[in-house]
């Protein structure tokens, strides 16, 4: 059953392929520019800096993470690299800025990106002043979702009671640690899912669309 709108306080997203559709494909280009930072930075040609990328990314939760563990980069300049591209792709999404307003409670982005580019996203969906507030990445002090105290970070910053809060990420995996503190989860699964995991014990309700299923617990209210 989905949840009861008065049982939730806090509405926490993810923002890539979770606040707009995965068919977007905005993060092929950003897949592009991880590629050359790591084929530029390692001195290897691009297929090879792909396998590096994904393997880190799996390996550290993010790229990112990988290249500052290996390789100690400077996480302002890869951030600005990579997050530098179009957003032509994107469109205005007005029935899930409508959706997000009825919601009661408090609203926040929860990114493994940076701030600046999130914001640059959440102004071309049309959510610019949907949210509260953004944490990203260096909220997180560079320890991306899903490590354990990504979570326990955005807790502390905003005063959130987790048994009170609710989750909405497109990567499973970044569901088990809100699960674990007593959020309720919800997957928006849209095929961007990388990790292979069986275990979906963790997830309390599925979806492929995120307008939908809102307008659709708001209607049960």
């Amino acid at each position: 059953m989905p949840p009861t709108l008065a049982s939730i306080r806090n509405w926490i997203f993810d923002l890539d392929n979770t606040l707009y559709p995965a068919s977007a494909d905005l993060f092929a280009l950003i897949d592009v520019k991880m590629a050359a930072y790591v084929s530029d930075l390692l001195g290897v040609d691009l297929p090879e800096a792909r396998r590096i990328q994904k393997a880190y990314f799996l390996g550290h939760g993010t790229t990112l993470a990988g290249l500052m563990a290996e390789h100690e980069i400077d996480p302002h300049h890869y951030l600005d690299f990579v997050h530098d591209i179009e957003m032509d792709v994107l469109e205005k999404n007005l029935p899930l800025a409508a959706a997000i307003a009825k919601l009661p409670g408090r609203k926040i982005v929860f990114t493994n990106g940076d701030g600046p580019y999130a914001r640059r996203v959440l102004d071309r969906l049309g959510l610019g002043a949907s949210f509260e507030a953004v944490h990203d990445i260096h909220a997180m002090d560079l320890m991306p979702k899903p490590a354990p105290s990504a979570y326990a970070g955005l807790c502390a910053a905003f005063g959130i009671d987790p048994r009170e809060s609710l989750f909405v990420d497109d990567m499973a995996r970044n569901l088990a640690p809100a699960k674990a503190i007593g959020m309720t989860t919800v997957w928006v699964d849209n095929g961007s899912e990388q990790a292979a995991d069986s275990d979906r014990s963790f997830i309390d309700h599925v979806t492929h669309d995120l307008t939908h299923w809102l307008h659709d617990i708001l209607e049960r209210a």
